[in-house]
């Protein structure tokens, strides 16, 4: 072996010696990743329209079965314990440091009322020698939560009973709250500064205003010296769980759900609005109510449409039912254009000027749009229709009014 073969040997050798180092210090080789197989059949893409129709069956599955078995609310939300309720607060008193805003020398009421609060106070003035410009007799309401105690503040309202321009800037004095029929009982003490809802502004002969100003909110205003008495269990263990809106269905139902839930409590709905429970002795009746107000239930509804003619405003429930019908929609379009035509007089002729108008008058009668209405339509089928046709608010008024005199459509019609 010669010397130059010999070298050429020894360097194969040692580049041997150090890949198979490195392959040990970095440890097993990371085996190929797997390339996927592009034979293999892949899944097809949704089709958006299939979708589409899918989301659209789903929803309107779910509105036939709220139509027909009502929304699923908590007992809480749609009834109430009797006995358990507000009570209306009203008091009389003075609004005072008005920037020349409050009433003038006529207001009686604000008179007599000034002049007892000095009287109070050991001073005796003629009320026809004190100015009034900064003060302001008012009316005082508030309402007395259920459960109320000593120191709970709640909000007022105030509102001015003279003849006061605003109540801007302006400081209720500490006027007592009574409840209807009892004037001896003071339940609540108001005072604070007034918050007004709106503004009235004027300089320069212009002038600028929001809402009223002779009214406005004292939020935590007023703090309860007594709370009202609550009665909730009756003669005979007797509780009664009243509706805020009657209904027979969901009077049955809420008894048929409690006695499922709680049976030693035996409810029996009495009627529409109201359902009878009897506690067990020794239960405690805070625990039995919020037990109760936990209960789920489904709540029936009746098929009714509240249309307000002025906002153009339709809303419509469930249960809402139309019958066999065609209407046919169109309108009459009559345009009143003017034209101004000038006539000038010849130069140095001593004649005016004169503005003269033409009317030029055209009807033009829209193509009427015609639509059927299949047996039981939904709202949502009568939504689909009337965007069909492209209506307007006053439209679907006349339209919804035309199927009640008709007879076809099954649902009360409460115009506001």
């Amino acid at each position: 072996m010669t010397f130059k073969t010999y070298k050429t040997y020894t360097t194969v050798v040692m580049l041997g010696l150090s890949c198979w180092a490195a392959a040990q210090t970095k440890g097993p080789a990371t085996p190929p990743k797997k390339q996927p197989d592009i034979s293999a059949p892949t899944k097809p893409p949704v089709d958006s329209s299939k979708r589409r129709l899918s989301e659209e069956e789903q929803r309107d599955n779910l509105i036939r079965r709220s139509e027909k078995d009502g929304v699923e609310v908590r007992i809480k939300e749609i009834a109430r314990f009797r006995g358990i309720r507000a009570n209306q607060l009203m008091g009389i008193g003075l609004v005072v440091g008005l920037s020349g805003t409050g009433d003038t020398r006529k207001s009686a009421v604000t008179n007599s009322v000034v002049s007892n609060l000095f009287k109070d106070f050991g001073i005796n003035i003629d009320s026809k020698d004190i100015d009034m410009k900064n003060v302001a007799a008012v009316m005082i309401t508030s309402e007395l939560p259920p459960f109320a105690t000593n120191g709970l503040p709640i909000d007022v309202s105030v509102q001015s009973m003279g003849d006061a321009k605003s109540l801007a800037g302006g400081t209720l004095l500490q006027a007592p709250l009574y409840a209807a029929g009892d004037r001896e009982t003071v339940y609540a003490m108001a005072q604070g500064s007034l918050t007004l809802g709106g503004y009235d502004v004027s300089a320069g002969g212009n002038s600028d205003k929001k809402n009223f100003v002779t009214a406005g909110r004292i939020p935590g205003g007023a703090l309860v010296q007594k709370g009202a008495p609550t009665k909730v269990v009756y003669p005979e263990n007797k509780m009664y769980l009243d509706l805020d809106t009657a209904d027979l269905t969901t009077a049955q139902r809420i008894a048929a759900r409690i006695g499922e839930t709680y049976d030693f409590l035996r409810p029996v709905a009495l009627n529409g609005g109201t359902i009878e429970l009897t506690l067990p002795q020794g239960s405690s009746d805070v625990q039995t109510m919020s037990q109760i107000e936990q209960v789920r239930v489904f709540v029936d509804e009746a098929g009714t449409i509240v249309v307000n003619e002025k906002t153009g405003t339709i809303v419509m429930g469930g249960n809402v039912r139309v019958g066999p019908a065609v209407i046919a929609h169109g309108s009459l379009n009559v345009r009143i254009d003017e034209q101004l035509i000038i006539s000038q007089p010849e130069p140095f002729s001593k004649g005016e000027t004169v503005v003269a108008g033409q009317k030029s008058v055209g009807a033009n009668e829209t193509t009427a749009q015609i639509t059927t209405i299949a047996p039981t339509t939904t709202v949502a089928d009568l939504a689909r229709i009337f965007q069909a046709l492209d209506l307007k608010a006053a439209d679907i008024i006349s339209i919804l009014q035309g199927l009640r005199q008709q007879g076809a459509l099954k649902a009360r019609i409460i115009t506001q």
